[in-house]
């Protein structure tokens, strides 16, 4: 299994180190389309391959033209199963991390919780692995207060660090009647504002951490983000007046999401490659919005 790994992630890295000239050639065969296009000679450094080139733009079509990312392979098969998430924490967790990581447990679907001990990070990644995990998910908190996630797709990544602010969990709310039971229906998800490249993969990250629902699931989660915080909410809804009187129901958790960095590889691959990390000066800049408007 080991050397299958090794293997696997050879011939990965091996297809991001292509990426560079699959995106060269497909800029070369873009200049050549529009100069006869527009009736124009072709540019005087592609004149030696312009034959070769022209014969694959011949073969192309709208799907097979523009060259696929190594970051299209990570999320490639996610379509063909439901997700399977291994839920832990730091370790030695306070009381209310650990309650807190039994309530992610019901809103991630197929979601499994282990006591951490003393494993370290990679005998967990690995054992996930070995196992069929898609995802491993790590809670942290500061003084018995949950302030970081971590979400680490396998087998080969991308991992995605977030902060945690304003966290209150069902186990806070005194009013156990007015928040009710929680589903453990496969929910429908509203992704908000999440319009920029870098939102777009935030929203792709976290879209797969969830199985396709049944049109008539009345959970409903939400992924809102607002001056680059992701707020959660977590409804139900019903509709006792007909099909055009809906009431919403929060039943928590709730949560806002601060994302600060993204790796191109899993939790324990320190030499992963970092797709985008915030940077201290990025805090100064107000009108500038990396996730969404």
């Amino acid at each position: 299994m080991l050397r299958r790994n090794v293997r696997l992630r050879r011939e990965y890295l091996y297809r991001k180190s292509l990426e560079g000239k699959e995106r060269l050639r497909y800029e070369n065969k873009r200049k050549i389309s529009e100069a006869l296009q527009e009736g124009k000679p072709i540019p005087t450094e592609l004149r030696n391959v312009e034959a070769e080139l022209r014969a694959e733009i011949d073969l192309e079509d709208d799907k097979t033209a523009v060259p696929r990312s190594y970051i299209d392979d990570e999320y490639a098969t996610a379509t063909e199963k439901d997700p399977k998430i291994l839920l832990t924490t730091s370790r030695d967790p306070s009381a209310p991390l650990v309650q807190f990581v039994k309530e992610l447990k019901i809103v991630f679907p197929n979601a499994e919780r282990i006591n951490r001990g003393g494993q370290v990070i990679s005998e967990i990644i690995e054992s996930c692995r070995s196992h069929d995990f898609t995802d491993v998910i790590l809670v942290h908190e500061h003084r018995g207060v949950p302030d970081g996630m971590i979400i680490s797709h396998l087998p080969f990544g991308p991992t995605a660090y977030f902060g945690l602010l304003n966290v209150v969990t069902r186990h806070d709310i005194k009013d156990k009647k007015a928040i009710g039971t929680m589903s453990e229906a496969y929910p429908h998800l509203i992704l908000d504002n999440f319009n920029t490249k870098l939102g777009e993969r935030t929203a792709n990250i976290l879209k797969h951490l969830f199985p396709v629902p049944k049109p008539d699931t009345k959970r409903i989660l939400t992924f809102a983000n607002q001056s680059d915080y992701i707020s959660f909410r977590h409804h139900v809804y019903e509709k006792r007046g007909g099909p055009k009187s809906v009431e919403l129901r929060e039943i928590g958790p709730r949560f806002e999401m601060r994302l600060y960095q993204i790796k191109l590889g899993t939790m324990e691959q320190t030499e992963a490659q970092t797709e985008w990390v915030i940077r201290p000066y990025m805090n100064t800049t107000k009108k500038r919005k990396f996730i969404g408007d």
